[in-house]
């Protein structure tokens, strides 16, 4: 290991994310991105873009990834890790393939990456995983012609069930109980929990994850809710009641999604709650966002104001439970996710496991290119049997 970056074999990080808006004048073209290939009319993105038109066409998703790169960038320096740190997004500005020429402009060779999605499916690792392979192509063409070398990118895998993600999101959903009960007048026993993640299609969750391990989608984030649980029961001495809800819904309605939605579960515990009335009845909702790592559209729009309007109109106390965002804990976290990777990668042999398998998060077909599994021995990732996950792990 060189004495001056602790991260090597690396020679610079990549955090990647999916990319928003920022003036009135992007929403359109941002969106027609997103939905490339599918056939939707501008018509049909108009009533997307209202709720980014809504907040002056600015989604809060770069912001919060500034904060997190500010936060991120000290965390290294502190640990004496002196590599570019470039920021890329999937979607729009500043792009994948631009992250990846700053980052050979300064130097670097070999790359990794951080992805701002912390559980595993198509949309959420391999899609990025493919992203990065065409914006490498496209990178290599023009490096080719000068004769750069080509970079070497690796991707941590999904970390949404490491001690990283899951410490600071305990911490915050205990804070968010109390804050709730204390606000409405209610006991935990009278609190109802729901954690929310993106819901995705039914056939997406299926083949999440290696093939020997279906729905690790759908594993993932159940284990991580039975953990935050337990913190929550630790704190407060009650178990109170929980269940993995959806929010973000797209596409056709004769295309099977994951269910409940947040705001159908709610008026759920609001209809169950009239059937069984007395004291001591269910009388709030916890809406706890562990799927995301930062608020964006599906959380301040599809959380904020349309749940939060559905547990007011079903007369249900509510409160939503910050993302870990730039959490000084989750930077911190990540910072030790990276440099266990890179320990990884200087073993000789390398660490097994260390790459997804290469049908993981299978999606649509034909398969494309990918970067960070084993079909590409360059390209390698986080260690499946290191100390930091609070279970067993898998692709996970």
């Amino acid at each position: 290991m060189s004495a001056q970056n602790p991260l090597a074999p690396y020679d610079a990080l990549l955090y990647l994310s999916f990319g928003g808006p920022e003036r009135q004048e992007d929403v359109m073209p941002f969106l027609r991105n997103v939905t490339a290939g599918r056939g939707i009319p501008d018509e049909r993105l108009e009533e997307v873009a209202t709720h980014y038109r809504a907040r002056g066409g600015r989604s809060p998703i770069n912001d919060e990834n500034r904060a997190v790169l500010t936060r991120l960038e000290a965390e290294l320096a502190a640990r004496a890790v002196q590599v570019p740190v470039v920021w890329g997004n999937k979607f729009f500005d500043p792009y994948t393939v631009e992250a990846l020429r700053s980052a050979q402009e300064a130097g670097a060779r070999r790359l990794l990456t951080v992805v701002t999605s912390a559980f595993p499916s198509y949309s959420g690792c391999r899609s990025y995983r493919e992203d990065l392979a065409a914006a490498r192509a496209e990178l290599e063409a023009s490096a080719a012609a000068a004769g750069a070398e080509s970079l070497q990118i690796d991707v941590l895998r999904p970390y949404g069930q490491t001690r990283a993600f899951v410490e600071p999101m305990k911490t915050l959903t205990v804070a968010g109980l109390r804050d709730l009960c204390a606000q409405a007048g209610l006991t935990p026993e009278q609190v109802r929990i729901l954690f929310v993640t993106h819901s995705i299609p039914e056939a997406m969750n299926a083949a999440s994850g290696p093939t020997e391990e279906p729905s690790t989608y759908i594993t993932m984030h159940t284990t991580v809710c039975d953990e935050l649980a337990a913190g929550v029961r630790a704190e407060t001495g009650v178990a109170v009641p929980w269940q993995l809800v959806y929010c973000s819904r797209s596409g056709p309605p004769t295309q099977p999604w994951l269910e409940p939605d947040v705001n159908d579960a709610i008026a759920a515990i609001a209809a169950d709650r009239d059937e069984h009335p007395g004291e001591g009845g269910v009388g709030g909702v916890l809406i706890v966002p562990m799927g995301f790592v930062s608020d964006h559209m599906e959380v301040v729009y599809d959380l904020d104001e349309e749940a939060m309007a559905t547990a007011g109109e079903h007369g249900l106390a509510a409160l939503r439970v910050p993302t870990v965002r730039d959490d000084q804990r989750f930077v911190s976290g990540l910072v030790d996710l990276l440099l266990e990777r890179a320990r990884a990668e200087r073993e000789a042999p390398a660490t097994p496991g260390l790459r997804c398998p290469a049908g993981c998060c299978a999606g649509r077909s034909p398969a494309k290119p990918t970067v960070s599994d084993e079909a590409s021995p360059a390209d390698a990732e986080i260690s499946p049997h290191s100390g930091e996950s609070v279970a067993a792990r898998g692709c996970r």
